[in-house]
């Protein structure tokens, strides 16, 4: 069915134990090993490092971009799969999807247990990306788990620990891997893709800060005075806060500094309703709605916008771009 590029970057698919705990060590090679090929696949495998996805850095996640699409030079190539860790996989996932405009799908995928643990979920998991990367076309970046394929943007870890570790609260999944076969029943809607931004000697601070009961302005600020350039504030509800909050949006703003608003609710978009503090207010100070994105991939649109643009106007219609999508909708729904 093709030819397919894995990236591997670690994660707990590569873990294998360390004395105190588990950490990934295994290199793609080894990871591969744990599955089957789906049939008339061959498989290239790029280490690119292995690490704990918690410890993923900015320049960790451009150099993935990077390497992403320079495989993709090559016609030869049918599509990618990534192999990384869970806790920031929703990030790198959709940073590379704001970028991607290739019909062949890049498949992002990872494991709940470890190598080697009975009954792991890692070789499913890989047999399923390996088989949406070879069979699909036009999806974007896709996560394939626990056999769902749900669209890179929307989707985040909504479990610790259970296998079924993915989901989009405010979507549905693109598809399903059942009896060898893909079955896609939504097409995600994508805005046009970012251009590959150059890798920064430095890359630009982005916080998120979360409002709550007594919540002031106090980490606002402290994320501002570190040298932050954007900054995700994770409200209430559809995306409320205080008045205080809202002049500290005003002044940053004013400052320079792209302000993304988010809500620590799990599903559901940022709306415009309520004002002394709420949604209206922190809109007309400056703040962009990031609609149901939630705080993770809020930032990762932040840090795109920051790199695609220098001014805070075209940082800000930047941002706005990357956020100009719906979450999936199966066709009957739609």
């Amino acid at each position: 069915m093709g030819r397919i590029v894995v990236i591997t970057t670690g994660g707990t698919i590569a873990s294998r134990w360390q004395g105190s705990g588990f950490a990934a060590d295994a290199d793609g090679r080894e990871v591969m090993a744990t599955a089957p090929l789906p049939e008339g696949v061959t498989v290239e495998v790029v280490d690119l490092f292995s690490v704990n996805s918690p410890r993923l850095t900015t320049a960790h996640q451009l150099t993935l971009l990077r390497t992403v699409h320079e495989t993709l030079a090559d016609p030869g190539v049918d599509g990618i799969v990534v192999t990384h860790g869970t806790d920031t996989l929703e990030e790198s996932a959709f940073l590379v999807d704001l970028h991607h405009e290739d019909e062949r799908t890049v498949v992002f995928t990872g494991a709940q247990l470890p190598m080697g643990t009975e009954d792991g979920d890692g070789p499913a998991n890989l047999y399923d990306a390996l088989l949406t990367a070879a069979t699909t076309r036009g999806l974007g970046v896709v996560v394939a788990f626990a056999g769902r394929v749900h669209a890179a943007r929307g989707t985040v870890k909504t479990q610790t620990l259970a296998a079924d570790a993915f989901a989009d609260p405010s979507g549905v999944p693109l598809g399903r891997v059942r009896f060898g076969e893909v079955a896609v029943d939504a097409r995600p809607r994508r805005p046009e893709a970012l251009p590959l931004p150059a890798l920064p000697e430095r890359a630009p601070r982005v916080d998120m800060v979360m409002h709550h009961a007594d919540g002031d302005a106090v980490l606002l600020e402290a994320a501002l005075a570190a040298g932050a350039q954007g900054v995700v504030l994770v409200a209430t509800g559809a995306g409320n806060a205080t008045p205080e909050i809202v002049a500290a949006v005003e002044s940053a703003v004013a400052r320079g500094v792209l302000v993304a608003l988010s809500t620590r609710v799990p599903a559901g978009p940022v709306t415009e309703i309520y004002t002394h503090g709420g949604a209206v207010d922190l809109v007309a100070a400056g703040a962009v709605p990031t609609g149901t994105l939630r705080a993770g991939q809020a930032r990762i649109a932040v840090l795109a916008a920051l790199l695609a643009a220098d001014s805070p106007e075209a940082r800000t219609e930047a941002l706005r771009a990357a956020l100009d999508a719906a979450p999936a909708k199966h066709p009957a729904s739609a």
